[in-house]
């Protein structure tokens, strides 16, 4: 069973933000911004394992350019895996 986890990026650490609605009478009502979040599974040969995050977008592209092996090193100094 996995637990509740949050609407952030374990990679990047972006979250849920707020901000207005603006109508076109100009009225402002409260709204939320969403990251485009995924769960991702990704195969760590340092673990000999795959381990499963949850990434957004530029998360992912964070990744392919560092490298997991990096990112995974991050995750566990954090205490994150």
């Amino acid at each position: 069973m996995m637990a509740c986890m949050s609407k952030s990026c374990q990679i990047l650490g972006t979250h849920l933000s707020f901000g207005n609605t603006v109508s076109h009478s100009h009225i402002r009502t409260r709204r939320r911004f969403l990251p485009n979040l995924h769960r991702k599974r990704y195969w760590a040969p340092s673990l000999q394992r795959h381990v499963t995050l949850m990434v957004s977008v530029k998360g992912m592209r964070t990744i392919d350019r560092r490298g997991i092996d990096a990112i995974v090193q991050e995750l566990a100094a954090r205490g994150e895996l």
